[in-house]
């Protein structure tokens, strides 16, 4: 019979490491609601409504750059006397790319009333960035219209919504409007019009870049700032960068590559190098594990008991040396005595009983 046992527990426990071992990891992946909106202000959307994902179809003069931003998938539709095309990106670090791309020649934009992020107009055409989405309408566009589809367009949360801090680095004293430009590759970087040799800025291990027009009554002057993973790597294509580029000021602090060059004298354009620096931000946008929580409870519960205590202790303190105190003179006063006595030392009263010794002259 025990064999029988010890026979019947191994199959079973065959049977549930078979079942344990066969089954797989289901991942489930939400599906992507419309970018564009059917409708808005009672006007449905028409046109040719084309959607995808190929960054050719999209744009087929930025299709490179629009990959290396990491297009997501885009949309054209039409509202009325609105003609537009949504973009969307894996996170707004590409969208930011995407839209200084689009931006640049252009001037400053509508305002939609808070809806976007940043808006610019080129060439008659309204460019609005909107977290992920990049928003291109054609000339003739109502900004009431674009201000509805801006507001419906879908938003993200957690990492992809974090924008990138390279562009925060610029100072704004004599930034020109609308002239900066982020890149996140070789291609993106050429068209937004780098001057330096974008193969050998080393995009392959996660290199930035961002460009920005300075203009005052000293000149002219191009920023240039590159953002590496590591203060090694930055340092390495720094070399290079120097190697290469001729007459320009460079600094390294850290991951961070400075260059200006321009017609701004020798110490203004060291002064602008000198005044650019890393700075980071911390974000947390996932909630607080229940554990912390917990802990958190635990430590307000023990500091609270102990002010409570100390508070208690201290009236008690008072309400006792008052009755004490109290009741002490009221004793003395119903005796008729003054309620209050001088202290009284306390003394040996060896005076009388020690006079002072008396001494014989020495020979007596």
């Amino acid at each position: 019979m025990r064999c029988l046992g010890w026979i019947g527990a191994a199959v079973v426990f065959g049977c549930f490491a078979g079942v344990v071992s066969a089954q797989g990891v289901t991942t489930l992946v939400e599906p992507l609601g419309p970018l564009l909106p059917q409708s808005v202000h009672g006007i449905a959307l028409s046109g040719d409504a084309a959607a995808g994902d190929d960054p050719v179809q999209a744009d087929g003069e930025r299709a490179a750059a629009l990959k290396e931003d990491g297009l997501q998938r885009f949309a054209r539709g039409t509202y009325g006397a609105t003609k537009l095309e949504a973009v969307q990106f894996n996170d707004v670090t590409g969208a930011l790319a995407a839209f200084t791309l689009y931006r640049k020649g252009g001037s400053a934009g509508p305002k939609l009333d808070e809806t976007a992020d940043q808006t610019a107009m080129v060439d008659g055409r309204t460019i609005v960035l909107r977290q992920t989405v990049v928003l291109i309408a054609q000339p003739g566009a109502e900004n009431s219209v674009l201000a509805a589809i801006v507001s419906a367009l879908p938003r993200v949360s957690g990492p992809r919504s974090q924008a990138p801090l390279l562009p925060t680095f610029f100072p704004v004293k004599g930034l020109v409007a609308g002239s900066l430009r982020y890149a996140l590759g070789p291609a993106s970087y050429a068209a937004m019009g780098g001057t330096l040799d974008a193969a050998k800025l080393g995009w392959e291990k996660s290199a930035e870049a961002a460009m920005a027009e300075y203009s005052d009554k000293r000149g002219k002057e191009t920023v240039t700032l590159l953002l590496y993973p590591t203060p090694q790597i930055a340092g390495d294509h720094l070399r290079a960068i120097e190697e290469q580029a001729g007459g320009v000021k460079t600094r390294r602090e850290g991951e961070l590559v400075i260059i200006a060059a321009g017609t701004f004298s020798a110490d203004d354009t060291q002064n602008m190098v000198e005044n650019i620096h890393l700075h980071n931000e911390l974000s947390f946008d996932k909630p607080m594990p229940l554990e912390f929580h917990t802990e958190l409870r635990k430590t307000f519960s023990l500091l609270q008991s102990i002010a409570i205590l100390s508070g208690v202790g201290m009236l008690a303190a008072v309400v006792v040396g008052v009755f004490l105190g109290g009741g002490r003179a009221l004793v003395r006063k119903m005796q008729g005595k003054d309620a209050a006595t001088d202290a009284e030392f306390l003394s040996l009263h060896l005076a009388n009983q020690n006079p002072p010794p008396k001494f014989d002259p020495p020979g007596s």
